[in-house]
């Protein structure tokens, strides 16, 4: 495990601290921030384009997909140094010792599979369940799986992390290393539930011998990856920036105003009482915690968009909108929301269809809605009374009751098996 840790260590520093955000911040501040802004702006001149379209391709296309696709070098370096672990026969030994630690706490190390894949992405984590023969063990590995970060959850840890804490070496590795606790802790507690107790499903798999990579099957997992990453920038995200660009752009009467004026603001203005606990009271912060539900990415490139960043670009400050509406906490905060509320609607959606019934699939949304919120209200409240100086008041209260429950979740007595409760009282099963 210390090698492990020094492993992922190694990888989001390079990834996500060093030669990643170095060639993020050139693609950001001067591949779109400059040559691509100013050739749009001055293509738009030359046309006389009026004021809407050019504010859409500005703002909406450049701000809100340019801003996703600037991350894309820290993205292929996660996925290399991945692909090089997968490949050498190492990661079959981390699910190996895993299993180990799992089964201690009453979990399978079949579940580490999934989550290995969930890496990647959440929908083939949860479809990778089917693995687990025990149904009990299924449902919970797939309400557990999603909460490792994905590629499109690494969007956003690194950009919470290059922008509030560019000094801090361990906080991405960190929050890879959350989610795997994350896992194990809810995996204990739920264990302790009776819709999930039970010994855990056997755990065979052939350890494969150690040796060097192929570069050329690296290099092609690196970019299938990738490209899966980029499609979707260029589909998804582009029509959900559009909508937002859409929808902060115009009022009600359909009339061109500014932000503070528009559609957005007015539905963001309704549900930021919501997400006002934890941090994001700011409608924006709302709104974007909303459209990430879409896809992942999409916190990122909303948060462009309605913090107009393209407009900054020539400042060489791509990121300085986003930077001046969150203190750290609230960033910290907005981060650990999105890594472990439920995970994008595709990936929702394949939940409910591999869990096969509807009470179930509302039952695993539902904990990760709560698991999700209660562990942003606890970061958000608590860190800003411990570093930042808030007033001990009613959050930090309700804070503290929130993990005392979680924690009494995880260290309370398992269920009595029915062989148990029968021998207690002198019967034979």
């Amino acid at each position: 495990l210390p090698i492990f840790f020094a492993i992922m260590t190694f990888v989001y520093y390079i990834s996500v601290t060093t030669i990643g955000t170095w060639a993020t911040d050139w693609t950001n501040d001067v591949l779109f921030g400059e040559y691509v802004n100013d050739a749009a702006a001055g293509l738009m001149e030359a046309i006389a384009a009026p004021d809407w379209l050019e504010s859409l391709v500005v703002d909406g296309i450049i701000g809100g997909v340019g801003t996703v696709l600037g991350f894309v070098p820290q993205i292929v370096l996660i996925f290399f140094f991945l692909a090089l672990l997968e490949d050498s026969g190492y990661m079959a030994r981390v699910a190996f010792i895993m299993d180990r630690i799992f089964r201690k706490f009453g979990l399978s190390g079949k579940s580490f599979i999934p989550i290995l894949v969930g890496s990647g992405c959440g929908v083939p984590a949860v479809m990778a369940t089917r693995t687990i023969e025990d149904q009990r063990d299924r449902r919970m590995t797939i309400m557990l799986c999603t909460f490792i970060p994905c590629s499109a959850k690494a969007v956003i840890i690194s950009m919470i992390t290059s922008t509030f804490f560019p000094d801090s070496v361990l906080m991405a590795p960190a929050m890879y290393f959350l989610g795997i606790a994350v896992i194990v802790l809810a995996g204990i507690a739920l264990k302790k539930t009776s819709a999930f107790a039970g010994d855990p499903a056997p755990f065979v798999m052939e350890l494969p011998a150690y040796h060097i990579p192929a570069m050329k099957g690296v290099i092609r997992h690196m970019w299938d990856r990738a490209k899966g990453f980029i499609i979707k920038a260029g589909t998804i995200i582009f029509a959900a920036c559009v909508i937002i660009w859409f929808f902060s752009a115009f009022n009600a009467s359909m009339e061109m105003v500014d932000i503070e004026d528009s559609m957005l603001a007015a539905f963001g203005g309704a549900i930021s009482w919501i997400f006002a606990p934890v941090g994001l009271g700011d409608w924006k912060g709302a709104v974007a915690v909303i459209s990430a539900e879409m896809a992942k990415e999409n916190a990122i490139g909303t948060l462009a968009v309605l913090n107009g960043v393209a407009a900054d670009a020539e400042d060489m400050e791509l990121m300085a909108g986003i930077a001046g509406m969150f203190t750290p906490i609230a960033a910290f905060s907005f981060m650990i929301l999105n890594l472990f509320d439920p995970p994008c609607v595709v990936a929702m959606a394949t939940i409910a269809r591999e869990m096969g019934d509807r009470k179930w699939a509302a039952l695993a949304i539902g904990f990760q809605i709560m698991l999700g919120y209660g562990m942003a209200f606890v970061a958000y409240n608590i860190g800003s009374w411990l570093f930042y100086g808030a007033a001990f008041g009613i959050g930090q209260v309700l804070a503290i009751v929130v993990s005392l429950a979680a924690l009494w979740m995880i260290v309370r007595p398992a269920p009595k098996k029915k062989e148990e409760i029968l021998e207690g009282a002198g019967v034979k099963a």
